[in-house]
Formats: structure tokens, sequence, C-alpha cells
């Protein structure tokens, strides 16, 4: 996956699962968008770890920091740079896979396209790594809404689960009752038992 992506709105991701930590550099955005930290971190804690059974037990504040790009609660047109620090970096813990290839993981194809990979906790291919998606895409968001428009997602299938959801009336609280964010209730619990 390129660190990069986009071409009026760009983003260059940077980081690494068990490094100092994770982060993006968000350009594009256009001046006078009024952005705190809170617009940010809002959609950082909902891809947070640890926060159910099904995921990561990972513990991680996610707290993002702005370091350039707002003034006084605007955005000011140039780079807005944030980052996220590792506090739950365990790199030790992965010193058993140095020498092999954890299943279902980048750690192989990482290896055959560079020639090298860090092998703590996935480097770059880990979910770690979304984290500067998710802190733009809240930018993108906020950018959106001043338009006028209103993105939702949701889990709609896991292996052969598929969820039967109203486009049309879904809202986000549909999605996030549910440790699946799956908004269709018989869908969600078939799903989290097959994840189980």
């Amino acid at each position: 996956m390129s660190s990069q992506f986009g071409k009026l709105f760009r983003i260059a991701t940077f980081g690494e699962s068990h490094g100092g930590g994770v982060g993006v550099v968000v350009e594009g955005c256009p001046p006078r968008l009024a952005l705190d930290v809170g617009d940010i971190q809002r959609d950082l804690d909902r891809r947070r770890p640890g926060q159910s059974h099904l995921t990561t037990p990972r513990q991680e504040a996610d707290a993002v920091e702005i370091l350039s790009g707002i003034f006084e609660g605007v955005t000011l047109g140039t780079p807005i740079g944030m980052l996220v620090r590792n506090k739950d970096a365990r790199p030790e813990a992965y010193a058993s896979m140095k020498d092999i290839f954890r299943p279902s993981h980048a750690d192989f194809t990482t290896q055959a396209k560079y020639g090298v990979r860090n092998w703590q906790g996935g480097g770059r291919a880990s979910a770690r790594e979304t984290i500067g998606r998710v802190a733009a895409g809240a930018i993108a968001r906020k950018l959106l809404a001043c338009a006028g428009i209103e993105v939702i997602g949701w889990v709609q299938r896991v292996q052969e689960i598929s969820a039967s959801v109203e486009v049309n009336t879904v809202c986000l609280e549909d999605v996030e009752g549910h440790v699946t964010r799956c908004p269709d209730p018989a869908a969600a619990a078939a799903m989290e038992e097959a994840i189980d």
C-alpha cells in the first residue's frame, strides 16, 4: 500500500507499529476551516484498539497531536501535520518472529518487495498505519460536511454473513450500536459469533 494518497486533497502517512509513533501530513485543505483536536480525536477513538474482545488487546490512547497547519482553531491552508505517539510499544514481544513470517500478515510480501522488513509488530504493514488515514479522513469529513455531505460506513459482510441495511435511513448511532459496527442487529450478532 502506498504511503501517499489523493490529488487535490493529499495525504502522506508515516511511522511504524512499534516505533515512536504514527502520523500523517495532509496537504490541500483550504484555509479557515474550523478544526481542533476534538474533531480528529473523535474518529481516532472509534478505531482505537482494545475496545472489545474482537480487537487486539493492545492498550493505546491514540491521542493525536496537531503539529502544524492550524492556528487559533482554523486551518491555515498549509500542510497539516499530525502525530500519535505509540505508548504500548513492545517490540521485544515479537523477537520470536524475527526469523519467521507470520501467517495472515505482510511479513513475506514486505521482505520480497524491499529485501528488508520490520519484524516488530509488522512495522508499516500493521493496522496502526490506518491512524494517519483516519486522522486525514476526519478532516475530509469536516470539509464534506461544509457542503452538506455526510459519510457513514459500516461492516456489510463477514464471510458469508451479510447485513440487511436500509441505506437511506441508517445513522451513525445504528453503526456504533454493536462492536462489529454493523447496523443490522441479527447480522451483527452472527458476525460477532463468527469472528469469535
